[in-house]
């Protein structure tokens, strides 16, 4: 079995991340998945910014954890899950770094959202 790479954040391919002083919700089907006034905004290299949110203020009986898996060199190892309330649009909606590197740790504990899966991500200052 091969060792996976891991990658150092840097001038080639930037990570920041900022607490997005906002307040955001995500809903599916009717139902409020997420509701925090605590997420962060993960900028990586060229990328669109990634809104994390905190576990705890995600509704977690409203999810059910998938097989699915990736690796970014960057992060490490991201696990998903899926929102049923949401059908087959919102199969593996929701990513997360269980154990992220050091270099991006604030995510721990943090799920993001694809916008395209979910009904609407909502940002209000």
């Amino acid at each position: 079995m091969s060792e996976r790479a891991v990658k150092i954040p840097g001038p080639d391919h930037p990570i920041t991340i900022e607490e997005k002083q906002a307040h955001v919700t995500v809903s599916v089907a009717g139902k409020v998945i997420a509701d925090t006034h605590e997420a962060l905004s993960l900028k990586e290299a060229s990328y669109p910014a990634v809104l994390y949110i905190p576990r705890k203020d995600v509704d977690m009986s409203l999810l059910q954890k998938t097989n699915h898996e990736t690796y970014c060199p960057y992060k490490g190892a991201c696990s998903y899950y899926s929102i049923p309330a949401g059908g087959e649009r919102s199969v593996n909606a929701i990513w997360t770094y269980e154990n992220p590197y050091a270099s991006v740790s604030q995510i721990k504990d943090h799920m993001a959202f694809y916008p395209d899966r979910v009904d609407s991500i909502d940002v209000k200052a």
